[in-house]
């Protein structure tokens, strides 16, 4: 099986972003991005997925976290597709829930090459430390807008919204892990009737 690999660099007037990935990695992250508990949650995507993100941003965070954050989502979903190719022998689908104490989170994607975020969360602080939540949105709509994928998150429960975040994120990552999986049944096969993704 080819190496799943891919780096990807996206510069404009207000970020300049380095993403490397490995599909089929153990877990490791290396980010320096001037946003912490983005890091924090990158680092739950590594683990989590068994992805090995390598990232780098040099942004305009003396403005704001956003641009940011929704620019490596976005270089990620460019480095994510790449990394991917064809799609052929993935098992396509991905699901997790995942708990952290009173939080619960569920997360479903399909690498459909049909863009559409559906995330329904409602976080019970506007910001977590410095990084505001309605963030999140901006990183997965700029992931799903790029890796051309459907992906669905929802938060069943949770009062802390640090413990939101997490479950989101962690479930994300066993998401990937197991919609990116290559499936040995049907290693030289498209996972669609259409015959392409």
């Amino acid at each position: 099986m080819a190496e799943r690999t891919a780096t990807v660099t996206r510069n404009t007037l207000e970020t300049k972003i380095t993403v490397s990935v490995n599909l089929d990695g153990s877990g490791k992250l290396k980010a320096d991005t001037g946003v912490p508990f983005l890091e924090h949650m990158l680092d739950q995507i590594a683990r989590h997925g068994l992805i090995d993100l390598d990232i780098h941003c040099d942004g305009d965070i003396h403005i704001d976290d956003h641009h940011s954050v929704e620019d490596i989502g976005i270089t990620m979903g460019q480095a994510f597709a790449k990394a991917v190719g064809d799609k052929k022998g993935i098992m396509r689908y991905g699901h997790a829930y995942v708990p952290l104490d009173e939080a619960l989170s569920r997360v479903v994607i399909d690498f459909s090459g049909r863009p559409g975020l559906h995330m329904d969360v409602e976080f019970t602080r506007a910001a977590i430390g410095k990084m505001d939540t309605q963030l999140f949105w901006e990183f997965f709509q700029g992931f799903v807008n790029h890796a051309a994928v459907t992906l669905h998150i929802d938060n069943l429960k949770g009062f802390n919204a640090h413990h939101q975040a997490e479950t989101i994120f962690k479930g994300f990552g066993r998401a990937l892990r197991f919609a990116l999986q290559i499936d040995e049944r049907a290693a030289d096969q498209m996972p669609s009737t259409k015959g392409s993704l």
